[in-house]
């Protein structure tokens, strides 16, 4: 039976068949879209260093055939041979690929999958819709990647820019074309502006398909059907003649004072209408700089800036002896304590502060797991409970370091938790995973699957080698020294691992090591000797505090 893969899975591709032979099939469309589905033959340093090993419909084979462009066949858009024992050592990886010719964005695709058939059987399927997708044009599906031995990936991350985007990211070159000459543009009508995505379709949802038998190689391609397209025609409305708006009432916003009148021929600017020109004009009123405007006629004047009104002449309503500008409860201990009254908002989670958060249990049914001692508050009937890790967990904890101490907390009631004035930070997850370090949880959703996740490389301070990653649909709430910053990865981002928090689950760590012998040599040296390199697609990031553990 397949197993089925969620994005940032990866598994030995021998614990999920003993054949090295393997046929993989890409599956996916969209209305009136056109998908380049192609295999990039990448070395070590994950580049494209062999355009030989770039496979696409223009260039359907490597040289010594060990990866083939089969064509679309038993239900697969695209598919693949590929045998890994034929594969050159200078090859380290295979990355599997779909790319939009033309305008469009992933987001439209309907459902579709990568998968890998050994035998004539299905062994793994990484299944994905567009709404993973927003903006891209190219994504990356799954990769076959050397460590020891070949294992596959579920990546499903994508790039704006395309093809070209992709090629550059993998270190290939991209060839320039000449601009075509810009036609020139017709002159603007009283149409509305046009989309800048084409009109939907008026095509009925495609009917699920049925399982389709596995695939042998050489099968002949069969043509996917092609979608029905119909553009809906755009219609101009006639524009509606608006009247002009009235004035505003003097004093209120939007009002216009009067323009004063233009001089006619011959009037100097200025000169008042039946004025002789050399006689002066007579002075306007003015008021002193930084004093009030007097008050009309029988009103009381107004009390400078910040000072209470004299008594008597305190607005309507208002209580005599306060100064104006408290409010509206007036002074005393309740009014000094509205600040910090209880935060509720209808949600599971929600932040009093920056560093108490609230959970309602009577709110998604299923029990939190937090840290033990993590409780300052309660209210309602809560039940906490020891929560084990069993033996393998405590053996695996204490051997990885990424142990934690947990108590389940069930019941109807909210329960308020606060661990050593640590910021907090609730994350939702939809179904996706981020790597946290044990140390930086503090509660989380039961719902949620954890599991110890190996850093790769060697040389961490600590022994800090391993995380933990959450994966689900929940939330994890983790805690950070100070205010944290979110950084997008890319190709040369690297943190401080003493100072990284968390990263999303398909970033790819490294561990980078800059001790070189001079460094050894000589005494003293930066501190800085040791750090994680963060690579991925766009879309990766990580959260870095302002502190070092």
């Amino acid at each position: 039976m397949a197993r089925e893969f969620q994005r940032g899975h990866k598994a030995k591709l021998s614990d999920l068949t003993p054949g090295t032979d393997l046929y993989v099939g890409v599956q996916i469309a969209a209305p009136g879209l056109t998908f380049d589905i192609s295999c990039f033959g990448l070395d070590a340093n994950e580049q494209l260093s062999d355009d030989r090993y770039f496979i696409f419909f223009n260039q359907p084979k490597s040289p010594e055939e060990s990866i083939q462009l089969l064509g679309a066949q038993s239900g697969d858009t695209e598919s693949f041979r590929v045998t890994l024992d034929r594969i050159p050592a200078a090859i380290q990886k295979l990355s599997f690929t779909a790319t939009i010719d033309g305008p469009g964005q992933m987001s439209q695709v309907g459902p579709g999958y990568i998968r890998i058939v050994a035998g004539g059987e299905e062994v793994v399927r990484y299944a994905f819709t567009g709404s993973e997708f927003t903006t891209e044009r190219a994504v990356m599906l799954g990769d076959f990647y050397l460590k020891d031995v070949w294992r596959f990936a579920a990546v499903g991350q994508g790039f704006d820019g395309g093809l070209e985007a992709l090629l550059k990211n993998f270190g290939g070159e991209v060839a320039e074309e000449e601009e075509a000459p810009a036609a020139p543009q017709a002159a603007p009508g009283f149409a509305p502006p046009a989309q800048a995505t084409a009109p939907p379709a008026f095509a009925a949802p495609p009917a699920p398909q049925a399982p389709q038998p596995a695939p042998s190689f050489g099968a002949p391609p069969a043509p996917a059907p092609q979608q029905p397209m119909h553009a809906a025609p755009t219609i101009a409305a006639p524009l509606t003649p608006q009247a002009p708006p009235s004035p505003a009432p003097y004093g209120q916003p939007g009002h216009q004072p009067p323009q004063p009148p233009q001089p006619q021929f011959g009037q100097v600017p200025g000169q008042i209408p039946g004025q002789h020109p050399g006689q002066p004009a007579p002075p306007a009123p003015t008021q002193p700089y930084g004093q009030p405007a007097p008050a009309p006629y029988g009103q009381p004047a107004p009390a400078p800036y910040g000072q209470p009104a004299p008594f008597g002449q305190q607005p309507p309503g208002a209580p005599q002896g306060v100064p104006q500008g408290l409010p509206a409860a007036g002074a005393g201990l309740h009014a000094a304590l509205q600040l910090y009254k209880e935060t509720a908002t209808g949600q599971r989670w929600t932040p009093q502060n920056k560093q108490l958060m609230r959970v309602d249990l009577t709110m998604g049914g299923a029990g939190v797991l937090a840290r033990q001692g993590s409780m300052v508050m309660y209210q309602g009937k809560v039940d906490f409970g020891y929560k084990g890790a069993g033996f393998v967990g405590r053996v695996v904890g204490n051997a990885t370091g990424q142990e934690m101490q947990l108590m389940r907390c069930t019941g109807r009631g909210q329960v308020f938790l606060a661990e050593e004035g640590s910021y907090l930070h609730p994350i939702e997850l939809q179904g996706d995973a981020i790597c946290v370090s044990a140390e930086s949880v503090l509660a989380f959703d039961e719902s949620l699957q954890y599991e110890v996740r190996r850093v790769e490389g060697h040389g961490i301070p600590g022994g800090a080698l391993f995380t933990m990653q959450f994966q689900g649909t929940g939330t994890v709430v983790i805690k950070t020294h100070g205010t944290p910053v979110v950084l997008p990865v890319t190709p040369t981002t690297f943190a401080d691992c003493n100072a990284v928090v968390a990263w999303s689950a398909a970033s790819q760590v490294i561990v980078s090591s800059q001790v070189r012998l001079r460094r050894n040599a000589y005494p003293g040296h930066s501190g800085e000797t040791v750090n994680l390199q963060f690579r991925g697609a766009p879309g990766n990031f990580i959260v870095v505090q302002p502190y070092e553990v």
